[in-house]
């Protein structure tokens, strides 16, 4: 079997942790993840670097023969245009720091604002659904249009196949990231019941009426690694999601009632969580005191803005995944249960009562 050596950029992160755990146990795989300030993983060699830092990453990865790296992390700025040098940048460092490795695959992980905008055009342009790999960009500033343009000139400069994965909405395991809706959810679950607070839906009408799907964190993981070893699906981009679609007027009460509270109604239009929870630091401390919960800070462990984002787009969201699935992915995740098996290892972990 051929010797691998991956790197996963982002290993603290809700797709990078899982990533890097799914890689270490696979057959002929050396793994080291790269992060600002990494964990301990089974398997996993910590590198701590700033990407942001170009001698830095050069001196921490450069001689490590990396053949395979896969880039899952972003650093979120106050506009687009910043957004788009740091996370460009981040990437370029990544790429100029190997290029002198035996580097034959990189993976990159964007999302779904490849087809509805960034966070400031978010809703500023017609939006058609499912989403679909082909479909041409849409105006304006996004740093994944960016870094894909970084990729894609890289790869016909040095030589390695690529792959672009575009997830929806990720539930997975990670503590103090800004993607992760999942969490989110959980504390606000947590402080509703603790405080007799009504566990509303916070997004917009379109959100809780429409169609949605989510990818389970190991799903994205398995289809970046199938990808990587699957000659047909390389230099492609690629959607990925459980398989599945939802609607959130069904889903909220099933997430209630896993944490015995009752559905509040739906008020008709967004109560964002960004100040619903504003001031719910102190009923969460309480919480944590009550409980011996091993959690931190509110404001550590939630992304209110990040949910409010993904629940306040007025559109459907979901992808077609008729791509993957022609080439032979089609692993199968049922919403739900992600939901319920994150949860599960929150309560576990004694990270939420």
């Amino acid at each position: 079997m051929a010797q691998n050596t991956a790197l996963v950029v982002g290993a603290t992160g809700i797709v990078g942790l899982t990533l890097a755990e799914h890689l270490a146990v696979q057959p002929g795989h050396t793994v080291y993840g790269l992060a600002r300030r990494p964990r301990t993983l089974e398997g996993v060699q910590p590198i701590a670097t700033d990407l942001r830092d170009p001698a830095a990453v050069k001196s921490a990865i450069g001689g490590l023969g990396i053949t395979h790296a896969y880039f899952t992390t972003w650093l979120r700025q106050e506009n687009e245009a910043k957004n788009c040098e740091v996370n460009g940048g981040m990437l370029s460092n990544l790429l100029d720091a190997l290029v002198d490795s035996p580097l034959r695959h990189v993976g990159l992980v964007t999302g779904g604002k490849t087809y509805f905008g960034s966070f400031e055009d978010s809703g500023s342009f017609d939006v058609t659904t499912p989403f679909r790999e082909e479909q041409e960009r849409k105006p304006g500033l996004n740093f994944y249009y960016t870094q894909e343009d970084i990729l894609w000139e890289r790869a016909r400069r040095q030589g390695f196949t690529w792959n672009v994965h575009r997830p929806p909405t990720i539930i997975g395991y990670a503590v103090g990231n800004a993607m992760n809706m999942g969490v989110t959810l959980a504390l606000y679950a947590s402080i509703c019941k603790a405080a007799g607070r009504p566990f509303v839906f916070p997004g917009v009408p379109q959100q809780y009426r429409g169609l949605f799907n989510v990818v389970d964190a190991e799903v994205l993981a398995h289809q970046i690694q199938w990808a990587a070893s699957t000659p047909a699906a390389r230099d492609l981009a690629l959607n990925v999601g459980n398989g599945d679609l939802f609607r959130w007027d069904w889903m909220w009460p099933k997430i209630a009632a896993y944490f015995e509270l009752p559905a509040a109604p739906y008020p008709g239009h967004a109560t964002p969580l960004d100040e619903q929870m504003k001031d719910a630091a102190p009923v969460w401390d309480r919480i944590v005191a009550e409980h011996g919960l091993k959690a931190g800070p509110l404001e550590e462990l939630a992304s209110w803005w990040h949910t409010d984002s993904d629940l306040g787009r007025p559109f459907d969201n979901f992808a077609d995944l008729s791509r993957s699935r022609v080439l032979g992915f089609g692993e199968y995740r049922e919403s739900f249960t992600s939901f319920t098996r994150l949860f599960d290892r929150l309560r576990s972990e004694r990270l939420i009562p």
